[in-house]
């Protein structure tokens, strides 16, 4: 069965960019600039993945995507968000209306031809939302002049698990220092402890990364997520 795309940008260029990556790995695609005629088109048949603008006249993004999640033919269907938004907080609105995965501006072809990969795995929706992957590695957090070592559990591009010998109060503010690997620099940003478990275990939500920095957690984990 031929795979299908639907494509939804108020950027012309950006639309024939994905369309054109999207050709070249047999996917094809249905391109819309106006938001607002995709709504009919979602709720009328499946796609294999979907690409969204993140800031679009109303719908957004955001909420076409929340639609999605809400309706019956694509409900499970990976969406990708094309965000040109550096405020912190944009990842996390689109992971809260249930995005899949995020796609900076200006696009890079490379960067896209992996996310198409990894969208069209074996994995489920929910795997690729969550997107927990095992991983031990180094985190520092602090608050105010105190300095906590963690190590991870698992991490998402949402958040992390960790362990730690010292746990701190739901609704804390952090700021992180992730060191994903020895030959990389840490990835950097603030975040806020959303649960514990246990004694020893803190889940951190990241919502306060800057674009550099989500996107290079996101490069990280996108191999990761395909063998999943």
């Amino acid at each position: 069965m031929q795979k299908r795309a639907l494509i939804v940008d108020d950027e012309t260029a950006t639309c024939q960019l994905v369309e054109r990556v999207l050709t070249s790995v047999g996917i094809e695609s249905l391109v819309m600039t106006k938001s607002a005629e995709a709504v009919n088109i979602l709720q009328g048949g499946e796609f294999s993945v979907v690409f969204l603008g993140y800031r679009m006249a109303f719908p957004d993004g955001a909420e076409l995507t929340r639609q999605m999640r809400n309706s019956g033919f694509n409900r499970m269907t990976p969406v990708v968000l094309m965000s040109d938004d550096q405020t912190p907080n944009a990842m996390s609105k689109g992971f809260e209306a249930g995005a899949s995965f995020f796609l900076y501006k200006p696009i890079d072809k490379e960067r896209l031809l992996r996310l198409v990969g990894t969208t069209q795995g074996s994995m489920g929706h929910e795997r690729r939302r969550t997107r927990r992957v095992p991983l031990i590695s180094k985190v520092q957090l602090r608050i105010g002049r105190q300095e906590i070592l963690c190590e991870t559990v698992d991490v998402s591009m949402e958040g992390i698990l960790v362990k730690s010998a010292k746990t701190l109060p739901v609704g804390s503010s952090v700021n992180i220092s992730l060191h994903l690997s020895k030959e990389a620099k840490p990835v950097v940003g603030a975040g806020c402890v959303v649960r514990l478990i246990g004694q020893n275990q803190m889940g951190i939500h990241l919502g306060g990364l800057a674009l550099s920095e989500s996107q290079r957690l996101q490069e990280f984990l996108l191999p990761l997520i395909s063998t999943q």
